[in-house]
């Protein structure tokens, strides 16, 4: 059944037309589209589950056995199997009644707590070497383990959001139209930036010349070519003047090294006071 916000539908406990009023002495159950309804329509269907109320989410099995360890006020290091697999089989068996999704983890923490409690009720032999642990320890170290870890997240979630308790100042700047005027340049006066730019060109125009780099592995090969099969060469025979102070410190660098490795002999003149320079035997 559909009615229009502007033409209201005459039926069963409604009034008909725009005008009409309901009476003083009886309530409207609800208002629809702006229009007071006294009493619900007879071909109204509302589903089971249209309406849920959830008292207490748990987030898992661990959560639902802290939730009823600290209900109870009991002690975590000294549970009472009994009495805490009770409560959670009763809360279990709701969950099976509305939320059958949500039920298969529940019932393995059940036959947990079902196994540990038949472990505590058998009778135990007297201990003969180390006694045995208690059936509880595990299931204790995995609560104090998960409420730490809820504590935390708790803390975490105490601290302020972005999105749900903080929220960022957006503003949106209006847009301001803006003409630029374009500039409006003569042929001429392209032609005589031009002519400037090319003026301080050919006035910053540079030649580099560079030096060719001296080896003195280069110039010791050099040296052991001159010499040759010759018995002696004159000293300064082996420099060039050309090559500048460069060039005569790198020969004499080269023949240095030459006379450390023992490769060449200089040897003075004392006659005419000159140095001499040959082939090592």
């Amino acid at each position: 059944m559909t009615a229009l916000p502007d033409e209201p539908v005459a039926t069963e406990g409604m009034p008909a037309g725009t005008n009409a009023e309901p009476s003083p002495a009886a309530a409207p159950v609800a208002r629809v589209l702006g229009v007071d309804w006294l009493e619900l329509p007879a071909d109204l269907y509302i589903p089971p589950d249209a309406l849920e109320v959830v008292l207490e989410a748990f987030e898992g099995p661990l959560d639902l056995l802290l939730y009823l360890i600290r209900r109870h006020n009991v002690d975590i290091l000294d549970i009472p199997i009994a009495e805490v697999t009770a409560q959670y089989m009763r809360y279990v068996a709701l969950m099976k009644d509305l939320r059958l999704e949500l039920a298969a983890e529940y019932l393995v923490m059940a036959a947990m707590l079902a196994e540990i409690k038949s472990r505590m009720l058998l009778p135990r032999p007297a201990p003969v070497g180390e006694e045995e642990p208690d059936p509880r320890a595990d299931l204790v170290r995995r609560l104090q383990e998960y409420e730490r870890y809820k504590r935390a997240a708790e803390s975490l979630d105490e601290r302020p959001r972005m999105d749900r308790d903080v929220f960022p100042v957006q503003v949106e700047l209006p847009e301001i139209p803006r003409e630029r005027p374009q500039p409006i340049v003569q042929l001429d006066a392209i032609l005589a930036a031009m002519r400037e730019v090319l003026t301080r060109a050919r006035l910053n125009a540079r030649h580099e010349i560079r030096r060719e780099p001296l080896s003195v592995r280069a110039r010791m090969a050099a040296v052991l070519e001159h010499l040759g099969e010759r018995r002696f060469v004159a000293f300064t025979a082996l420099f060039t003047v050309e090559e500048g102070r460069a060039g005569v410190v790198v020969t004499l660098l080269a023949l240095l090294e030459l006379l450390r490795q023992a490769l060449i002999e200089i040897v003075l003149d004392e006659g005419r006071g000159t140095l001499h320079v040959k082939v090592a035997a």
